[in-house]
């Protein structure tokens, strides 16, 4: 292996590796609250249904989040953003801790929200520009499988540090994701496309979203059913569903939401893998329909041994379709905003979905507390109408990443 080609392939890993562990680390934080929120609502005296308020609020400004650092990536480069947006998930996250009343739980929990925004568009597309095309399909799942590494570490500080941590200890933890900055700062290198872009005539974002509107109101409507899709099966599940309907132990809790998370990562790693060979849309549709072929054992199964093993395929289905988001909406991005469009598309979507927890509360408590309807109602809507966007929808699958649509 030449000098050249070592160097290239040094500079790819070490990318791949930053977006992976940013994302990761960014949902770790995240899901913290998932796992507290029942105890946050008791220390400041609220319901847990407005205890869900904080989760819509971190979903609903991701969007803010997404399209302003999305611009800075844009004009800047994708490195430093990157940098800025963790440092700054990080700080809010130990702030949450400190939080002093609801009032201030949900200001700070907001401000998490916009940092965390940045992360996702930001690093999908410095990997997606750096690494050769081959690798597009499975760096995709890989970088997507952060979700759920994230969920998994989330799960592990819960199971096994939560009684002498506290909610508030669990978000003091949450400041460590800061340390990646170094690696960063020291192992990563600008996105050679961004370079080549950034010297080439400057349009505005207006004009290039103008010659792609159809395009830009596709991805805002797909991204909403893919948010659904993973918040719709992800949120309440745990405390609500496991916990609360099925009265399963910490233990067994701790145990299933280790269990899917590991198949939520297997899933995204092999869908995205698929995606390269058979096609991104393909490789999506594949996936929404196994999880509706295990959707009524996922929410209505009797046993732990039932519902865990359901819960794994359903969770390698949902992060298998999202396995290849990264690669697709960054290949149908135009590459001039390529640091903005994906992201800001992405958390348009997450702002429309940042519904999914209170609805589903308010739809098990009108039949009677059954968190398995609501689960089973809104998953299974999403994962068909995913299906048909996917049959209607565009693809560019391995298009050139330095591309530009200006003349």
């Amino acid at each position: 292996m030449s000098a050249t080609v070592q160097e290239d392939f040094r500079r790819a890993r070490n990318v791949v590796l930053a977006a992976y562990l940013g994302w990761t680390l960014d949902a770790f934080d995240f899901f913290i609250l998932i796992f507290t929120f029942d105890d946050v609502a008791k220390t400041f005296g609220v319901s847990v249904t407005s205890i869900t308020l904080a989760i819509t609020l971190t979903l609903a400004t991701r969007a803010v989040g997404a399209f302003i650092f999305g611009r800075l990536a844009d004009k800047y480069g994708r490195k430093p953003v990157l940098m800025l947006v963790i440092f700054l998930y990080s700080l809010f996250e130990a702030a949450s801790g400190f939080a002093w009343s609801f009032a201030s739980f949900l200001a700070i929990r907001t401000l998490f929200g916009v940092a965390m925004g940045g992360e996702w568009g930001v690093g999908s597309s410095l990997a997606m520009e750096t690494i050769p095309e081959r690798w597009r399909g499975w760096v995709s799942g890989l970088l997507q499988a952060g979700y759920p590494s994230g969920y998994f570490l989330a799960t592990l500080l819960f199971g096994f540090a939560y009684h002498s941590l506290g909610w508030r200890g669990m978000f003091f933890v949450g400041a460590a994701p800061a340390l990646l900055i170094f690696f960063i700062n020291s192992q990563i290198e600008e996105s050679p496309a961004f370079q080549k872009i950034k010297v080439g005539p400057r349009i505005s974002i207006w004009e290039v979203l103008r010659k792609n509107a159809r395009l830009a109101v596709y991805g805002v409507v797909m991204m909403t059913a893919f948010n659904f899709f993973s918040h719709g099966t992800q949120d309440i599940y745990p405390k609500l569903f496991l916990a609360k309907q099925m009265h399963f132990s910490h233990a067994t809790l701790t145990d299933i939401v280790l269990l899917y998370n590991l198949g939520a990562i297997f899933g995204g790693i092999a869908f995205g893998w698929l995606s390269q060979r058979i096609g991104r849309r393909y490789a999506i549709i594949g996936a929404c329909v196994l999880s509706l072929l295990v959707l009524y054992f996922w929410a209505h199964g009797t046993s732990a041994v039932e519902i865990g093993l359901a819960a794994f395929l359903m969770q390698f289905a949902v992060q298998g379709a999202w396995g290849v988001v990264p690669v697709h909406l960054n290949e149908l991005s135009p590459a001039e905003i390529r640091g903005t469009f994906p992201g800001v598309i992405y958390q348009l979507g997450n702002f429309i979905a940042s519904v999914n927890a209170p609805l589903q509360v308010g739809i098990a408590v009108q039949h009677g507390g059954d968190y398995g309807y609501a689960l089973t109602l809104v998953a299974g809507s999403v994962a068909v109408l995913l299906i048909v966007l996917m049959i209607f929808g565009p693809e560019a699958r391995n298009v050139s990443m330095a591309a530009t649509t200006h003349a």
